[in-house]
């Protein structure tokens, strides 16, 4: 008898994907209902020019899905707090430096905020990721990563691979806008057609108004 296929078993690269799929997408739409709460207004808060998509919640729901994921069961709630506020912080700071020292642009500055670390997180904020990380690997976690395995391999296979191509091809074009993004604001001429087709589609009207909540770089600390 041929036992049949089990789509994204066990610990691997596609669970993986899928739940900084999850992050991205939950993310996104976290960070507008917020807004709205607080301001009374509607704002994009993507980090993807195409789709509802904001990679610094996904990477932060990867990595402690990669960090937190093998012994899961087995780690107490403690530590697992402890582990992911560590994490959660560490991912928002790298994300924040590697935005403003590549790209030129800021996407938050949390400069006077209560326990900021440099301005690219807070003690509390690490705390709030520390407790969604608790959420995620102690309840989350082990419900989606057995509903997964549950899809048919013949379904879940083409759809993953479809979603992976979009997803990487999303990124490597947002983010190439962004660089082009920042040499022109050194007023850069473009030395390719690569940059030109940047310039052409994704100028800085564009950026602006699909990142509502973007900034150049501030002198700031």
């Amino acid at each position: 008898m041929i036992q049949e296929r089990i789509f994204a078993k066990g610990y691997c690269f596609a669970k993986i994907f899928i739940f900084f799929l999850i992050g991205c997408i939950v993310g996104t739409y976290y960070e507008e209902l917020l807004f709205f709460i607080k301001f009374g207004q509607t704002t994009s808060r993507q980090g993807l020019i195409y789709g509802p998509f904001s990679p610094i919640y996904g990477v932060g729901v990867a990595v402690f899905v990669i960090f937190l994921g093998k012994h899961n069961d087995k780690r107490s709630i403690t530590k697992t707090l402890l582990y992911a506020s560590l994490i959660g912080g560490a991912t928002e700071f790298a994300t924040s430096w590697i935005a403003e020292v590549f790209f030129g642009v800021e996407f938050w500055n949390y400069t006077g905020y209560f326990l900021n670390i440099s301005g690219r997180t807070t003690l509390p904020f690490m705390l709030g990721w520390g407790i969604g990380g608790t959420i995620l690997m102690k309840l989350i976690y082990p419900f989606v990563s057995k509903w997964v395995e549950k899809i048919p391999y013949a379904l879940a296979r083409p759809i993953y691979y479809a979603v992976l191509i979009f997803i990487l091809l999303d990124i490597i074009v947002t983010y190439t806008a962004f660089a082009r993004m920042a040499l022109r604001g050194q007023s850069k001429p473009p030395y390719s057609f690569i940059g030109e087709f940047m310039d052409d589609w994704y100028d800085d009207t564009f950026m602006y108004q699909k990142f509502p909540v973007m900034r150049p770089q501030s002198n700031t600390e």
